[in-house]
């Protein structure tokens, strides 16, 4: 995206999307499977990058493990929100990905559920190799097409094929659905080594009915750790796939 007008459009277009996004508990809870999925490849210190922070669920938890996390969104509010939630915030920076510049380089920059907003996925994604350090690593997690709850939701006829845009998703700005290969793919063309792919969490329902069914007999915690389990075996079926991406 090299046009201002464009740029101004997306950056205005980003903040008025904040008020249409609405929590999800079972999205939250991702957060931690996220990280418990990804945790083997992640260096154990060193400087942390996120890129897109929404309410500070994910950052919370890199700043646990980092000691201070970098942010960077266009939307005012969640930077306002995430800031507000971390012990020893570290830079802020409100700005769209494809304007942000720094001379910082990163052990680990973690885009997480952003990529499919983005205009243009390959440029954000060869943006954040420039930003690796000698070493370092990205961990990009997108919603997964294939999970089963979208082939089931395909069976039902609720929608077309399992990578057509649902209502929700083109409410949360979404501009595209990935699977893995997809999202390889996209990584590969923004010149970046796939270290390693996979999937988080199982996914047998949607997310209204995991909320609907958390705190029952039903969602035990016993089930919630096997369907966890269940998505190392089957990444394909699995909320969200991943990608840890290094320089070439």
């Amino acid at each position: 995206m090299t046009d201002a007008g464009q740029k101004d459009i997306e950056f205005a277009y980003v903040n008025d999307l904040v008020g249409d996004y609405d929590e999800s508990e079972f999205d939250v809870r991702m957060r931690g499977w996220m990280i418990r999925a990804m945790e083997p490849w992640m260096p154990a210190t060193g400087t942390c990058l996120q890129m897109g922070c929404y309410k500070g669920d994910l950052t919370v938890l890199l700043e646990e493990r980092f000691g201070r996390v970098d942010v960077v969104d266009a939307a005012e509010r969640f930077l306002q929100v995430t800031r507000s939630r971390l012990k020893n915030p570290g830079t802020f920076h409100q700005t769209l990905f494809e304007d942000f510049v720094t001379d910082k380089r990163y052990d680990a920059v973690f885009l997480v559920h952003v990529l499919e907003h983005v205009v243009d996925p390959v440029e954000t994604l060869a943006g954040i190799g420039r930003l690796l350090s000698p070493g370092g690593r990205a961990f990009v997690v997108v919603p997964n097409g294939h999970a089963a709850s979208r082939r089931i939701a395909v069976a039902m006829g609720l929608i077309d094929h399992c990578t057509a845009l649902t209502p929700s998703d083109v409410k949360h700005g979404h501009r595209r659905t990935y699977v893995l290969d997809t999202l390889e793919s996209d990584a590969r063309k923004a010149g970046l080594t796939v270290a390693h792919r996979g999937g988080i969490f199982f996914k047998p329902l949607a997310n209204f009915q995991f909320d609907t069914l958390f705190g029952s007999e039903v969602m035990s915690d016993a089930y919630l750790e096997g369907c966890f389990q269940l998505g190392f075996t089957y990444p394909d079926l699995t909320a969200s796939v991943f990608v840890v991406l290094e320089r070439r």
